[in-house]
């Protein structure tokens, strides 16, 4: 069976207030699976989860395992170039997230669905994949780190696409992945990427030559996460959403 999940376009919103959204309904999530019902709800059973696209201002996030070493700019250089700092609960190192790149934040209850949070990442990973082969690239797992990479077996050419970084509690999910489309790349210079020093990073645009319809590959990746999860999308009134 279908596992229902409300998607949620909110454009370009800030990291702290897109943080807090995900944490109520993260916090909904797990009350439910406790029991506990809030706003009203009677059937733990009825509470779906939810599928955040956003853009970010220029800011970078810091995993709970990650080291601010890898952060190579001070506070001054940081409001010099716009961007602000949070340390996070999520897993991994550092990332940047900023304009041109599509951030997803799926809160899902992996339960429900089936899934272990390997499966889960694994998931999240071959969506992104299957987005890269429908226009004509090849992403690639790379052994011992999580997210999509292109040219793994070539020494000196390996370079990361998409980031990915989650939190789970009793098998309920939040932040996601941060799929570089347009993404100004040089702000990547001021980190060492997931903690990498031998790495490099790239877009879409920059490895296909043309900016890219930001729209059409949301669009794709949310037809492909659906696929490979066998989701149901639904609008917020439950109403189930077209393709």
């Amino acid at each position: 069976m279908s596992y229902s999940v409300v998607y949620q376009d909110v454009g370009l919103k800030n990291y702290k207030e897109t943080w807090a959204c995900q944490e109520e309904i993260f916090r909904k999530l797990l009350a439910a699976k406790s029991g506990y019902v809030d706003d009203g709800l009677n059937n733990a059973e009825g509470i779906p989860g939810h599928l955040i696209f956003v853009e970010h201002p220029h800011v970078y996030t810091l995993g709970k395992s990650g080291s601010e070493s890898n952060l190579l700019l001070d506070l001054i250089q940081l409001k010099a170039k716009d961007a602000e700092f949070f340390r996070t609960d999520r897993g991994g190192d550092i990332t940047y997230h900023g304009p041109g790149q599509i951030v997803g934040y799926p809160l899902f209850d992996l339960g429900k669905m089936g899934l272990g949070l390997r499966e889960y990442i694994s998931g999240l990973e071959e969506s992104i994949i299957l987005t890269m082969d429908t226009l004509g690239l090849k992403g690639e797992r790379l052994g011992g780190a999580t997210g999509v990479w292109l040219d793994v077996h070539e020494t000196g050419r390996t370079r990361k696409i998409c980031a990915i970084g989650v939190k789970a509690s009793r098998y309920i999910t939040m932040h996601g992945f941060a799929f570089n489309v347009n993404t100004d790349l040089s702000y990547f210079n001021y980190i060492n990427p997931c903690g990498f020093t031998d790495k490099g990073v790239t877009s879409l645009e920059l490895e296909l030559g043309d900016k890219q319809d930001v729209g059409k590959i949301k669009l794709l990746i949310r037809n492909n996460l659906r696929k490979v999860f066998d989701l149901k999308f639904t609008y917020q009134d439950g109403k189930e959403m077209g393709d």
